[in-house]
């Protein structure tokens, strides 16, 4: 497979997607069972390897590792004083799979106990009494291997624009999604729970913080792959965000954005894609959510080189006088745009009939962030809407959240 995003068809291999999902749960759960709680569930995960899914290191016994090989269709366990187990991946049944994990961990000197009640599925059967038989696709395996490659490379560079709390990119077998979440550093309400076979308690732990989430289904939620995004709590306006790329939309049964993985594998540059999706619905849960952008971001991160200094910057140092906003105004678009140390931020707007004018996208770069850019472009939106007498509809949710906090700009908003 030499396409970094290769073709997958959730339909085609459903029943195979969703024994590999009770599979890595009943990994998990020993996981979950043998490893300090760590916020979030984090404990519990699985990441990507080159080969498939590891559990990373599980304190049980001598130390035990489990791996999905995905490539070569085996469940391969590895423990610290230096044994080796093993199992191959096949049409079999969910019991008869739990009895040869339950075999492969004993082997290794663990000890084999976890609860054995699948989670966030309908209709849950226990693990041990689960007899239909269930097919084993190989090649869908290796595609949606070769997918989790691809995502866990943009989901890990997405990560590294963020300094503030960020989960690992890791898979929940819970949901089998692969997900990246990035938290705010403020407490959230209370969650109301009631996800379905998954205890309250879990998910009010989970979601006792401030997120912007996203991540990746190989399907089961939805009966195709696609990426998602939300926010807990959800900011007002989120709903309404412009997000990028075109082909994503809010989902009013997930209460969420959706990008079909088709988009994604289709795309010119199926990276640039879904990175896109993933910085705009950041951008508007944070903007919306009032998150302190300047304190939270960095640029992106880039192989050999080291990360400018986020420290604070002397007060002179944040705009000099000679760097202005200029503005480019057509018949019926325009744009606020500003160069420093050159590199360009701009502020997009299009008119709407007569005095009123929509902006409808901030794009500040990570290098000016912490510089006030964007509020100093909104700014000059405001005094030139007073001017010439026109109102304003803040559309992109940047702009709406610094009009939001200057009250004394909020004069030039289109009264309804």
């Amino acid at each position: 497979m030499s396409n970094k995003w290769p073709h997958l068809d959730y339909l085609s291999w459903r029943e195979t997607c969703s024994a590999l999902h009770l599979y890595l749960q009943i990994a998990g759960k020993y996981r979950l069972a043998h490893s300090p709680w760590l916020n979030h569930s984090w404990n519990a995960t699985f990441y990507v390897t080159p080969n498939g899914l590891t559990s990373s290191p599980i304190p049980d016994g001598p130390g035990i590792e489990i791996l999905f090989d995905l490539r070569d269709h085996m469940v391969m366990g590895a423990s610290g004083d230096g044994r080796k187990a093993s199992f191959a991946l096949g049409p079999t049944t969910v019991a008869a799979f739990h009895a040869s994990f339950v075999r492969l961990v004993s082997e290794l000197g663990g000890t084999p106990t976890f609860n054995g009640q699948p989670n966030e599925v309908p209709d849950p059967v226990p693990f041990n009494e689960d007899h239909r038989e269930r097919p084993y696709d190989r090649d869908a395996v290796q595609r949606f291997h070769h997918a989790s490659m691809a995502v866990d490379r943009v989901f890990k560079t997405f990560r590294t624009s963020f300094l503030g709390k960020s989960s690992p990119v890791h898979l929940f077998w819970g949901a089998l999604d692969l997900a990246v979440t990035r938290f705010s550093g403020k407490r959230a309400p209370l969650h109301p729970g009631g996800i379905p076979a998954l205890p309250d308690h879990v998910t009010q732990e989970a979601y006792d913080r401030e997120v912007s989430s996203a991540g990746f289904w190989p399907g089961g939620g939805i009966d195709y792959p696609a990426f998602y995004a939300y926010a807990y709590p959800t900011p007002n306006g989120f709903r309404g965000a412009s997000i990028r790329p075109d082909a994503a939309f809010w989902h009013d049964g997930l209460s969420e954005f959706i990008l079909p993985y088709d988009a994604v594998q289709s795309a010119a540059d199926g990276d640039e894609a879904l990175l896109a999706f993933l910085v705009s619905t950041y951008e508007a849960a944070a903007d919306l959510g009032g998150w302190d952008r300047d304190l939270l971001e960095c640029m992106q991160g880039r192989p050999g080189q080291v990360r400018p200094p986020h420290a604070e910057l002397p007060k002179k140092a944040t705009l000099s006088t000679d760097e202005k906003v200029e503005r480019e105004d057509g018949a019926s678009k325009g744009r606020y745009r500003m160069v420093v140390d050159g590199v360009e931020a701009e502020m997009t707007y299009s008119r709407a009939g007569q005095g009123l004018i929509i902006i409808d996208h901030t794009e500040v770069p990570a290098a000016l962030r912490g510089r006030k850019v964007g509020e100093q472009m909104v700014r000059q939106a405001v005094e030139d809407a007073r001017r010439e007498g026109v109102n304003i509809i803040p559309l992109c949710p940047f702009a709406k959240a610094q009009i939001d906090r200057h009250p004394e700009w909020q004069d030039v908003l289109r009264r309804s």
